[in-house]
């Protein structure tokens, strides 16, 4: 048996919840683009995503630790996967279009620059004359213009849908700035994008403890007064002698197991209380949907502000994001001062970027194993350049 478009398109309307987005209702691409014969317009933004130079690049973009601290870490690749399969399944769970879920979720991080949010911050610094920089910005320029992978039109020609998840992506630490996106500022993202959202947060929460685990960085003990980690001890019969590798693993995956179930919970007593007839309902509303309690909502500050306190300003990771700094920092200014030193295809576009934005989309792309290369080719007297 085959399945057309035309099909998916109508087994979504028939399935999906009222309030989740349609493919067949899609409100489009920028660039007038035929649709394939056996995937829907979600599915077919999916596959592009999949397929740019940016998506690979994010298995050698840090997350907390960078690449050449061992092959065990996150990176912004493996962080990407964790965060589409939460998003799948919180959208499995709410009758939303799982395709716009993972499409959105797959783009969420593209425009991440190298050396994590440390490299980010050090940008937008670089940049504060010049518009600033900020990654979901960044992303939706990846996707609009910077992958030149189709003749007739920049960028990936996706539906709005997808970029407009994109823009309106916002968690704690990325707050997204809709209105100079033009996309309208008054209306919250669709319930796609409030899941790619909650699923952010709640997968760097639990590998970012992993990884601290694993490194080293947090002691198990060091734990011991934080409600999640009380409960979590609980929920799996653990007394706290004898942390293993095993229990370490059993851990995070009842801890993702309770955030999950617990958002599914809250988020349906939300839904409840509303008549929500289409999507447009849903994104009218003063408030995102998709939520946790206020239970886990504490806890999960409380868990925040130890991993700020213990990991993300342990002295190992610290000294990394001051040699990030100092990296970026210097080939930014170098760049600046002396555009020769860049490769053709970017000094193609100074004219029409300006050398400042091209600079910053050059460096923005870079893995953080090539931003340290090319520091050592421009710094390091014994490297060819």
């Amino acid at each position: 048996m085959i399945i057309t478009r035309q099909q998916r398109e109508a087994i979504e309307a028939q399935t999906l919840a009222p309030y989740a987005s349609k493919s067949g209702e899609s409100k489009g691409r920028a660039y007038p683009d035929s649709e394939a014969d056996y995937r829907t317009a979600f599915q077919r933004d999916r596959d592009r995503i999949l397929h740019t130079t940016a998506f690979r690049r994010l298995e050698y973009k840090t997350q907390v630790f960078i690449n050449y601290e061992g092959d065990y870490y996150r990176t912004r690749l493996t962080h990407t996967l964790e965060v589409t399969q939460i998003g799948r399944s919180l959208a499995r769970a709410f009758g939303a279009n799982e395709d716009l879920v993972e499409a959105i979720c797959l783009s969420h991080d593209l425009g991440h620059s190298p050396f994590g949010h440390s490299g980010e911050s050090i940008l937008n610094n670089l940049m504060a004359d010049h518009g600033g920089f900020d990654h979901n910005k960044q992303s939706l320029r990846i996707v609009t213009m910077l992958e030149s992978r189709y003749p007739n039109w920049p960028g990936l020609n996706l539906t709005y849908e997808v970029r407009e998840g994109i823009v309106k992506h916002e968690t704690e630490y990325d707050l997204s700035d809709s209105a100079a996106s033009g996309f309208d500022p008054t209306k919250r993202g669709s319930i796609e994008a409030q899941i790619a959202n909650v699923a952010d947060e709640l997968a760097y929460n639990a590998h970012d403890l992993d990884d601290g685990l694993r490194a080293g960085l947090i002691a198990p003990e060091q734990l011991d007064d934080l409600r999640i980690w009380q409960m979590l001890k609980e929920s799996i019969g653990w007394d706290g002698n004898g942390f293993s590798e095993q229990i370490r693993h059993r851990i995070i995956r009842r801890m993702l197991g309770i955030e999950i179930d617990d958002v599914i919970r809250a988020t349906g007593a939300m839904l409840d209380r509303h008549e929500l007839n289409s999507a447009d309902d849903l994104q009218s509303l003063p408030y995102s949907v998709v939520v946790h309690s206020d239970e886990i909502n504490a806890i999960n500050a409380e868990l925040k502000q130890f991993l700020y306190a213990e990991l993300y300003r342990h002295h190992r990771v610290v000294r990394m994001a001051v040699k990030a700094e100092r990296f970026i920092t210097q080939l930014f200014e170098t760049y600046v001062t002396e555009p020769a030193q860049l490769p053709p295809t970017v000094q193609a576009v100074i004219e029409s970027r300006g050398i400042h934005q091209a600079v910053t989309d050059y460096i923005a792309g870079m893995t953080d194993r090539y931003a340290l290369q090319e520091w050592q080719r421009l710094f390091d007297p014994f490297t060819r350049p």
